[in-house]
């Protein structure tokens, strides 16, 4: 069973496969591995930070209701 990658685990996984395949020196099947894990770990990030933003703009409306 694996356990699902924290934002900040999958984005400096996705920062090192960008710099490997910056670097020019992949070979180009591996270059295609790497750019399908980076797509990957970009969802996955976007979909972290879609959820925290709905988060953060469901407690803003409440403190919001609050306030006298």
């Amino acid at each position: 069973m694996s356990s699902e990658p924290t934002f900040e685990s999958a984005q400096r996984e996705l920062e090192q496969i960008v710099q490997r395949l910056e670097s020019g020196e992949t070979a180009l099947d591996e270059a295609i591995a790497l750019w399908e894990r980076g797509e990957e770990l970009y969802r996955f990030c976007l979909g972290k930070l879609d959820s925290a933003q709905g988060k953060i703009e469901q407690l803003a409306s409440r403190v919001e209701a609050a306030k006298p």
